[in-house]
């Protein structure tokens, strides 16, 4: 059993702080908002009054945050998580943010001589409450294999992408190539509804074809062919697309500091923001059919 400090336990993290309670660690919590903090606590995790008081004493500090500058500000900020640890503490940041940020607290944590590894995650609301995620981590073999065990009881695949900053590079990637998709899955749904094609009977050519993917078979933007999709619950998410937009700025961020040439995540990225600003921020990535279709 381990003393674990959770900070951040809101839609992803109250959930993952819930699966390390359940696996009989001892988890103390914080976070800026009251209902979080009674959640986790209902969960079975200590409330924590502080940051420092959360920290105090742990042997892991596992944190999931909104981006980069809270990322930053939370672990190398005055009275932050490097300044309140004890020697030895292992730190994961479990937040999807930018690599730069990603390695300049690495760096810091590091110079204080910490272990850290950036863990981003992929899998969502569902996956996190299943105990399910994808990590995708970057750090040193040595901090991999001390988090691995913690790791394990709130994913099912966990894996080292490299050094510092490869989980978030690993994670951007593939949220990329997922918001790409799922544009084109719905493009071909929303041609095939002007053009008389009942949806199943396209989901059953494509899904067998050489237009499956993801984002159709697992996760269909039109009701019926897949039934767990949000598009059978009107769109509730399980991944928002105020969080896909995120993610695809991300994502051109990193292709304008690497000179990587992405004109279909420009593209994409541009559509989710759209679908963001239409107000539309809290349904769940895939109702941007709706959006293309210009409902």
């Amino acid at each position: 059993m381990a003393n674990i400090a959770f900070i951040g336990v809101g839609n992803m993290g109250g959930p993952m702080a819930a699966n390390l309670v359940k696996a009989q660690h001892k988890v103390r919590a914080f976070d800026l908002s009251p209902d979080n903090l009674a959640r986790a606590e209902a969960a079975g995790a200590e409330r924590a009054a502080s940051l420092a008081d959360a920290v105090k004493g742990a042997d892991v500090v596992v944190t999931m945050l909104p981006a980069g500058p809270e990322v930053r500000a939370v672990y190398l900020g005055e009275g932050g998580i490097v300044a309140s640890v004890d020697p030895g503490t292992l730190l994961i940041d479990a937040s999807t943010i930018d690599v730069e940020s990603a390695r300049a607290v690495a760096a810091g944590a590091a110079a204080a001589g910490f272990a850290m590894l950036d863990a981003p995650v992929s899998g969502g609301v569902g996956g996190a409450a299943a105990g399910t995620l994808t990590f995708m981590c970057g750090g040193t073999e040595e901090a991999f294999a001390r988090a691995e065990p913690i790791l394990q009881h709130m994913g099912k695949t966990i894996v080292l992408a490299g050094a510092s900053g490869a989980g978030q590079a690993a994670k951007i990637c593939n949220n990329m190539i997922l918001g790409i998709s799922m544009i084109a899955v719905s493009e071909g749904f929303n041609l095939a509804e002007k053009l008389g094609l009942d949806p199943q009977k396209l989901f059953d050519v494509a899904s067998r074809s050489s237009g499956q993917c993801w984002s159709l078979t697992n996760y269909c933007p039109v009701p019926g062919p897949v039934p767990a999709s949000p598009a059978n619950r009107d769109y509730q998410a399980g991944f928002t697309a105020a969080m896909m937009a995120k993610d695809m700025r991300l994502s051109q961020q990193a292709a304008q500091a690497a000179g990587a040439v992405t004109p279909l995540g420009a593209a994409a990225a541009q559509l989710y923001g759209l679908m963001n600003a239409a107000g539309r921020g809290q349904q769940d990535f895939s109702g941007i059919i709706r959006l293309l279709a210009g409902r």
